[in-house]
């Protein structure tokens, strides 16, 4: 088992930045990689960032691509969003969640999810 735990999300003004952080525990080492989800009210859960464990391979989705930046530090079992230039676009629940396979894009492909965070931007 795994358990993530998210933190770092609150309201912040349009322009603005907030960086999110997930900590990992329990079998942490058994993760091929991690990565940030997010769910706006009424919307479907999509894809917004991963990044593999060992080599650090990163993947954006379009619409935060040279805003976010995802990172990791393996000696803390800890992921980051960092996100720039915040929009209203971005306002939504941000879900931090591990695969044991695989890197996809899929909610399906991962196995483990955090309780998520909210992100509220003002414009």
């Amino acid at each position: 088992q795994v358990q993530l735990v998210e933190s770092g999300g609150g309201l912040v003004q349009a322009g603005g930045s907030l960086r999110l952080s997930c900590a990992a525990s329990g079998r942490s080492t058994s993760i091929s990689g991690m990565g940030w989800f997010r769910q706006a009210p009424g919307k479907e859960r999509e894809f917004v960032a991963y990044i593999t464990r060992r080599s650090g391979l990163t993947n954006y989705a379009v619409s935060v691509k040279g805003r976010f930046t995802i990172s990791r530090d393996n000696t803390k079992n800890t992921v980051y969003l960092q996100m720039n230039s915040l929009n209203s676009d971005d306002t939504a629940v941000y879900y931090c969640a591990a695969a044991l396979r695989t890197m996809t894009t899929m909610t399906n492909d991962y196995d483990y999810w955090g309780q998520g965070t909210q992100v509220t931007v003002s414009s």
